[in-house]
């Protein structure tokens, strides 16, 4: 799991380029989208919707705004939620990655990687 401090989050107003450049600097694939207030939902976008939304769409990277292509919201997991449970959801619903959340705040972000390394490590035991 990345911890809450390493994950790079933004704002849902932030433009898509704004999004990119982010993206570039802290050499990430995907970033989260912040709520808006504590009864919204956390989002994230990955490479995959900024290349729909600007090439399918001919999308304006300048007009267009991280909330108009996020998907939100975000599948969430409990920190405690056995790892087989959160391969399970991400294989069912075909994503890559899902929050861990406690008590309504984010703690951190598991992805697809991190459970194949939990796997390569029990499989050298």
């Amino acid at each position: 799991m990345t911890p809450v401090e390493d994950i790079a989050i933004i704002s849902p107003f932030t433009t898509v380029r704004e999004l990119i450049n982010l993206m570039d600097t802290r050499g990430v694939r995907s970033v989260i989208v912040d709520r808006t207030n504590e009864h919204d939902a956390y989002g994230i976008v990955t490479q995959t919707n900024i290349l729909k939304a600007i090439y399918s769409n001919d999308g304006d990277m300048d007009l267009l705004n991280v909330f108009d292509i996020a998907t939100k919201p975000i599948v969430q997991i409990v920190p405690n939620l056995d790892i087989q449970y959160a391969a399970q959801l991400m294989i069912n619903h075909g994503i890559r990655y899902l929050s861990v959340t406690w008590e309504g705040r984010l703690t951190g972000v598991i992805s697809m990687n991190d459970i194949a390394q939990v796997l390569m490590k029990q499989a050298r035991r």
